[in-house]
């Protein structure tokens, strides 16, 4: 694990799985939408193997696998809406997240680098006001590649108007620690969606947002 003692310019999130506790309703949405398919039980999908990649990564290898009568495009709408529905009734963002991003805004310009389409952040970062905090927002739908390739995390940067290497990422799957690998962008892992040893390529990894903060935030000086 590389030495975590740099200074940062700007704090870059992941969305899923580390900003809303969405991988079990990207999962349920999926599950539903394969049981009204008549393949509740020979999706083949394993799920935590798409953990931070698109739903497009998923719904590809499933065409391939079952030649469905939709589309890409019709599957992919199909699932959006549902999971929008999941978070709507749901609004699960984590719990002491909003403390987390508020704390951070106040020291650094924050972004957030999502797998996800924009309709789909835009719902997220409407609970509890989260928008607010976050000065640039990227899409997959904004770059040419999906993570594990950079794009996501690098057109963040530029948005922020900060070097990669002055940036820190946020991230609960292995697919994004390696995109902010290859983006040369430090690298914080939190367990929520996968265990510590999927996350070994971070340069941190962490188990809860205290310590996030406790690593970006500066020390209280101490009175002599």
């Amino acid at each position: 694990m590389r030495p975590f003692d740099k200074k940062f310019a700007g704090v870059i999130f992941d969305m899923d799985g580390v900003i809303v506790d969405s991988e079990p309703r990207h999962e349920r949405a999926f599950r539903e939408i394969f049981a009204e398919m008549g393949l509740a039980d020979r999706h083949g999908v394993h799920f935590p193997d798409y953990y931070g990649r698109s739903d497009q990564a998923v719904w590809v290898d499933f065409i391939e696998r079952h030649r469905p009568a939709q589309s890409l495009a019709e599957l992919t709408e199909w699932k959006q809406r549902r999971f929008i529905d999941l978070i709507r009734s749901e609004q699960p963002i984590f719990p002491t997240l909003p403390e987390l991003v508020r704390a951070l805004a106040a020291h650094y310009p924050l972004a957030v680098a999502s797998g996800s389409r924009h309709v789909v952040i835009d719902e997220v970062l409407a609970l509890d006001g989260l928008r607010g905090y976050f000065s640039a927002v990227t899409s997959v739908e904004d770059v040419a590649r999906p993570k594990p390739a950079p794009d996501v995390f690098l057109r963040a940067a530029e948005l922020l108007g900060v070097p990669p290497a002055q940036c820190c990422v946020i991230e609960d799957a292995p697919a994004g620690v390696e995109a902010a690998r290859a983006a040369g962008i430090t690298v914080i892992g939190i367990t929520n969606s996968v265990g510590r040893d999927r996350l070994s390529r971070a340069d941190r990894i962490v188990a809860n947002y205290q310590e996030i903060e406790d690593l970006l935030l500066p020390k209280p000086s101490v009175a002599p």
